[in-house]
Order: structure tokens, then C-alpha cells, then sequence
């Protein structure tokens, strides 16, 4: 039967149905993208169920349920996958280290309370921040090197954020933190020697973190606050990330951040961020050059933005380039700072091209469109220029996209020895600009067309 199935898949006649690894099939999901996009898939766990009270979880005096949470994972994993439930009711615990062929499903009312003790989240995991590897504290739900893996249902992840908001802040030992960090990447130290999970080092850990996965699935559940970046999928490969309710205004908290990932579809998200709401990544200088991983083939559909900094953000950590971006029908009523924002530096090298954005309805903002190749944060007189490696820009578009008000329609900043190349904006309109129209700096191929605005207030 397996085998009439593979042929009759190969054939077309069963076209969204993929045959993978160890017997088990995959439901292909359709993508529409404007260039050729390999399958995305759908996750497929047996329909059994692994309640993490028959493991010994409670409610009682704010009990951790970590173990008993891991126990639950750790059955449904041997028995070849499942569901692991979290009823209704508040369950405090630490971290979550998901296994392949676990469906971590939330009922509706339930709601998981992450510690905020750091101590909770040792020992240190393999992890990144910021575009480098490192060991660090435990993501607050960590997944490495799993396949068919998912957080599903109509339940909340709901940090404790106390300790969190205290790391908000950079003081000196810090800064010094990441400047090590950034000088043991430049300099090839092995991953396993930055351990970074150390003193006043507070290098805050990520809210999900699936690292090096395969076939994953996020659907259904609310986010409501997260100590760093708050969805991050890095080196993963093929999934759907669909119905999330995401709400986080702590520092860094960016909505989702894909890296050096490949083969995903967003859907139906609502984002509410104190940084970025959607973000492409691939990695820091050297250390992306030596995983060279672009990251590629996504597709964002039919999301709304309540708040945030930027929809659509390229970089700044974009070293193992990023191609192949599809962004449309999404809503962002109220302000971003940027809408669609491209950002790299002289260290970055690398590349970003195919990279699209229409049919958008937005509100206030201080730039409708822009690329910044000088964008270093606090980098800049941090730490030194190892290699200079410029990113070659290319192929961007931008169709259909309305805002109520802004700054600034586009201001596009190549490099003179590395000019942006092939800008593609047609059908944009912004009611009410404050300042300028555009600025453009070091770009070859610029193709504005429909380009309007109903009134300038200086």
C-alpha cells in the first residue's frame, strides 16, 4: 500500500500527500509565492494523548511542574508521538525541552507559567544570540534536532517576568558579554567553549527556541510576554506557523524571528511587539559564513500587526543572505516605525534578494520603505570590524500598499561600492506625509511607478 501511494503521489494523482522518513506522511500545504517554493508540510502525530497530570503535574503552592512535564514528553516520544496535554488551569514550571513526534497541545484555558528563577534554565543549552552560537540559558520552550514537532491548541505561554525586565538593561558586564561573544565567533572558537550562561553576563533566553528542526508545527495558542526574541526558528526546515496570538513589549521582543530557516508558511498570526513584529535572519559575520545557511522560501499571509516596530524586517543578521521572501494581505492598523525595513552593515557580506511585500493597509509610520546599509546598534564602538564584506542587494518589490501616514515614502541608502540593484515600487500610496517623499543614495534600477501621496505637513 506504501508503495502504491508513492507512485501514485509521484504521479500527481495524490497531490498533497508526502511520503517521508520511518512510514509516516505529511499533509502538503499550497503556497502561492512568486517563486519556486518546495514543499510545506504539515505535521502528523498518532492519536494518543499524554496528560502531564498522570505525571505527576499539580496546581498546588505554585509547585514546578518541569519534571513532570518532561516525564509526559518523554513517554509520548517512546510510544512514537502524541499529544502532550496540558489541561486547564495555571501549571507553573521551568523549561521545556520538546522531543521528536510531540504535539505539546494546550486546551483552552490552560495556561503554562514559566519561572523566571535563571537558575531554572541550567544547565545551558546550544543556542544563539543575536546571530551567534553560544551556550546559553534554556529557552523557555527548547526543541534540537527534533522532527514533527508542534505546539498546538488554544492555551497561553505566560512568563514570569520579573528577573526578565531587571536583564532589560545593558550595563557594563553586559556589554562586555557580548563583546567576548562577538570576538570568539570572529575568531572561530569552538561553540561548545562560549558558554555564556555566566555571572552578570544576563544574556536573556529566548521564549521558543526550536533549533535545527524538521517539520514543525505552531497553531492555536497566545503568547503573553517574553524575556528575549519570542518565536525563533533557527536552521529549521519546512512548517506552518498559523492562528497565534502574540504579545510581547519587553526589550528585543521581537513577534517571530526566522534564521537561516527554509520552507515555511505564517498565516492568520496577530503580532503585538515591543520590537519587530515579522524578521528574516541568517546568522552574524563569521560564524554565519561558516554555517553558509540562507535563509529562504517564506511566505507571511493574512496577518495584522497591532503594534510593533517594523512588519517585515530583513536583518540585521543576514550574513548567510536571505532570498526568496513573500509577504501579503496583511493589516497593520495602528503604527509601526517602518513597514518594511532592510538592514545590514560593511561587516555583514552576504545577501538579500527576492524579496516581496503587497497588498498592505497600514496606518502611521516613520518610513513606508527603507534600506540601511550602516545599521551597527551598539556594536558600532562595541567591538571592531574583523573583515569588511558589503551585501549585495538585489531584487526587491514593493505593489499595493496603502498608509494613512508617515515620514517618509522610501529612503534607500546603498554602499558606493556595493549600489542596491533592481527596486521594484508600483501602486503605493500614503495619505499624509510629514517630511520628504524619498531619498535614494547608491541604487541602480529603480522602478517607482503609481508612486502617491495626498498631502505634505512640515
Amino acid at each position: 500500500m506504501k508503495k502504491r501511494n508513492l507512485i501514485l503521489w509521484l504521479l500527481g494523482i495524490i497531490p498533497f500527500a508526502v511520503s517521508m522518513a520511518e512510514g509516516r506522511s505529511y499533509e502538503r500545504v499550497p503556497v502561492e509565492a512568486p517563486f519556486p517554493m518546495d514543499s510545506v508540510t504539515l505535521c502528523s502525530f498518532p492519536d494518543r494523548d499524554f496528560v502531564i497530570t498522570k505525571y505527576g503535574a499539580s496546581h498546588a503552592d505554585k509547585k514546578k511542574n518541569t519534571r513532570a512535564l518532561a516525564k509526559a514528553i518523554e513517554a509520548c516520544n517512546r510510544a512514537g508521538g502524541g499529544r502532550v496535554v496540558v489541561p486547564a488551569g495555571e501549571w507553573f514550571t521551568g523549561p521545556v525541552h520538546l522531543k521528536s513526534n510531540v504535539n505539546l497541545y494546550l486546551e483552552e484555558g490552560a495556561v503554562l507559567r514559566f519561572s523566571d528563577d535563571p537558575a531554572d534554565y541550567l544547565p545551558a543549552v546550544m543556542t544563539s544570540w543575536e546571530g551567534l552560537e553560544c551556550y546559553n540559558y534554556s529557552p523557555l520552550v527548547y526543541a534540537f534536532e527534533c522532527e514533527n514537532v508542534a505546539i498546538t491548541g488554544k492555551g497561553v505561554l505566560a512568563p514570569d517576568m520579573d528577573t526578565w525586565k531587571i536583564w532589560f538593561k545593558r550595563p557594563q558586564a553586559h556589554l562586555h558579554a557580548l563583546a567576548q561573544l562577538y570576538s570568539m565567533a570572529s575568531t572561530d572558537v569552538p561553540v561548545e567553549l562560549r558558554q555564556m550562561a555566566r555571572g552578570e553576563n544576563h544574556l536573556r533566553p529566548h521564549l521558543i527556541h526550536f533549533n535545527r528542526c524538521k517539520h514543525v508545527l505552531l497553531d492555536g495558542f497566545k503568547i503573553r510576554q517574553s524575556p528575549f526574541w519570542t518565536i525563533h526558528l533557527y536552521m529549521c526546515n519546512s512548517g506552518v506557523v498559523r492562528n497565534l496570538d502574540v504579545q510581547a513589549h519587553g526589550h528585543n521582543n521581537d513577534g517571530i524571528d526566522f534564521e537561516m530557516s527554509r520552507n515555511f508558511l505564517v498565516e492568520h498570526c496577530t503580532f503585538d511587539q515591543g520590537d519587530d513584529a515579522v524578521v528574516i535572519k541568517s546568522g552574524r559575520n563569521q560564524d554565519a559564513w561558516r554555517l553558509n545557511t540562507p535563509c529562504e522560501n517564506i511566505v507571511v499571509r493574512h496577518c495584522a500587526i497591532r503594534k510593533g516596530h517594523v512588519l517585515l524586517g530583513i536583518g540585521s543578521e543576514m550574513s548567510g543572505g536571505v532570498r526568496n521572501i513573500y509577504m501579503h494581505d496583511c493589516t497593520v492598523p495602528e503604527s509601526v516605525q517602518r513597514l518594511f525595513f532592510l538592514k545590514t552593515n560593511h561587516r555583514r557580506g552576504g545577501f538579500i534578494e527576492n524579496i516581496y511585500l503587497e497588498n498592505i493597509e497600514a496606518g502611521d509610520m516613520l518610513r513606508a520603505f527603507e534600506i540601511d546599509t550602516d545599521v551597527l546598534y551598539q556594536w558600532k564602538d562595541l567591538v571592531p570590524t574583523y573583515e569588511r564584506k558589503l551585501t549585495r542587494i538585489k531584487g526587491i518589490y514593493m505593489k499595493n500598499v496603502h498608509c494613512k501616514s508617515a515620514d517618509a515614502i522610501y529612503e534607500l541608502k546603498g554602499e558606493k561600492e556595493e549600489p542596491i540593484r533592481d527596486v521594484f515600487i508600483e501602486n503605493v500610496k500614503v495619505d499624509t506625509i510629514r517630511q520628504f517623499v524619498n531619498r535614494i543614495e547608491h541604487v541602480e534600477g529603480l522602478h517607482a511607478n503609481d508612486v502617491s501621496y495626498g498631502v505634505i505637513k512640515n
